[in-house]
């Protein structure tokens, strides 16, 4: 008998279908690379990419439950891998685990915006764990991170994540696993077998746990990275993948209009890790464009005393409209509080870790200024995503005067990119604390020549 339920296809019509082109192209692609094919300028970004990405492991494993969970796997079971920053080492898949997580806590982590997530944090541990246990040279690390984020950005750029998702743990899993598979030598068989199967590992994620403060989303990342080496044990192993995995899901399960002609363009001409983007405020990047709003503020009517505003009035796209809620009740809720966001920049002066930590989320000057701040979307600024990321703020003061800033795109954007010194030195603010002056310096100087090591065991040795 036929199918008469609507939207049900029966399975001779389903397994008919041929595989798909993009696959067998993207696996001809990943295996063919070599790391000589790639780019001067992507070797470039993805060197400061790796770089910003250790940085901001380390300082988010000072925190307390990034901290404890290491300590936690440390105590189960020792391995060879480093959780980045802790002096623990961990089983490469704990590892993992645990950077992802870190790499994540602070908000700092850069990321794609024509992907709309991050995905160097859901790549850089697998990576890592996968070089050192493979004994890959630091060319072949960087050809695999490159690829891994091509393949992850590619999937969030071709398909639309239900809006009720949060992106990490998605995409990036593929992501982690196609690095992975690069590291050890896949040929396109095994590259088209290993991405298959992590198609089908993806979280289900909930983008509400950002607006409430949920720490579980920090975690997303982390699985990614474990899911990622998974997905190669599973490869290795013999199990087999959906014929279109990726298609599937991100067509119609997480996500959906999956184009398959977005995996492919300019493909080899057009990494979109040379088009990412680097973060200086420690918050979610859809609260930049408001921040670089009121740093133009600041900057034409110079200081300001924040106890003489008397209302802030932000009109932006959508995504940061959603962020409205003005009495965060953690760490991270605050970094996805606009008008917490705005309250603390005015009267901390920056919105940096500090920002965020209790002393600034019980400050009762804070507080009552982000009860003063009102968001509002503006459509037409939301139709121009995801090119541009605008805001407009506008204070009111005490005395009378109304100071307004706007924002096209975000500090840090392809459109208005931070300098690689400028990375460099956000990497030297965050990793002095956990390694001191000298050893930082000596990370700086390993990752700047790591395309051209034998081996990844100095920077891992460095950052142990």
């Amino acid at each position: 008998m036929g199918i008469v339920t609507p939207g049900i296809v029966p399975a001779t019509a389903l397994l008919a279908e041929p595989s798909p082109a993009w696959v067998n192209r993207w696996t001809a692609f990943a295996a063919d690379l070599s790391p000589a094919d790639l780019p001067e300028a992507v070797v470039e970004r993805a060197r400061l990419v790796l770089l910003d990405s250790l940085g901001v492991t380390a300082a988010g494993m000072r925190e307390p439950e990034c901290r404890a969970l290491a300590e936690r796997l440390a105590a189960r079971r020792t391995g060879p891998a480093p959780a980045i920053g802790s002096g623990l080492s961990l089983d490469p898949r704990d590892a993992a685990l645990v950077n992802g997580t870190a790499g994540t806590t602070l908000e700092l982590d850069e990321g794609n915006q024509y992907a709309r997530g991050h995905p160097a944090i859901h790549v850089v541990p697998a990576v890592l764990a996968a070089a050192q246990g493979a004994g890959a040279s630091g060319a072949d690390l960087i050809a695999a991170l490159v690829l891994g984020y091509e393949i992850g950005a590619r999937i969030g750029i071709a398909s639309k994540l239900r809006v009720t998702m949060h992106p990490h743990g998605t995409w990036g899993t593929v992501g982690a696993a196609l690095g992975v598979a690069k590291i050890f030598g896949a040929d396109a068989a095994m590259i088209g077998r290993t991405i298959g199967l992590a198609s089908s590992l993806g979280l289900g994620t909930s983008r509400r746990t950002m607006l409430e403060g949920a720490t579980v989303r920090n975690t997303y990342a982390g699985f990614s990275n474990q899911l990622g080496l998974t997905a190669w044990d599973l490869a290795e192993s013999v199990f087999l993948p959906e014929r279109d995995g990726i298609g599937t899901v991100y067509g119609g399960i997480l996500a959906d209009d999956f184009s398959p002609d977005a995996m492919v363009e300019e493909l080899g001409s057009r990494w979109e890790i040379a088009r990412n983007y680097f973060k200086r405020h420690a918050a979610c990047r859809y609260t930049h464009g408001a921040l670089d709003a009121l740093a133009r503020i600041r900057a034409e009517a110079g200081p300001l005393d924040p106890d003489s505003v008397r209302s802030v009035e932000v009109a932006t796209y959508v995504w940061a409209a959603q962020l409205d809620h003005p009495a965060p009740g953690t760490m991270l809720a605050a970094k996805f509080s606009l008008p917490f966001v705005l309250a603390t920049a005015l009267v901390r002066g920056e919105a940096n870790t500090d920002a965020f930590r209790d002393e600034a989320r019980a400050d009762p000057r804070i507080l009552a200024l982000a009860r003063r701040v009102r968001v509002q979307e503006d459509p037409a600024m939301t139709a121009q995503l995801p090119g541009l990321r605008p805001a407009t703020v506008t204070l009111t003061l005490a005395d009378g005067r109304v100071l307004s800033g706007q924002a096209l795109t975000n500090r840090g954007d392809t459109e208005d990119p931070y300098s690689a010194d400028d990375v460099r030195e956000k990497f030297r603010a965050l990793a002095g604390p956990v390694w001191g002056a000298e050893r930082s310096e000596a990370i700086v100087a390993a990752v700047a020549g790591i395309d051209r090591a034998e081996g990844v065991e100095e920077v891992l040795a460095l950052v142990a």
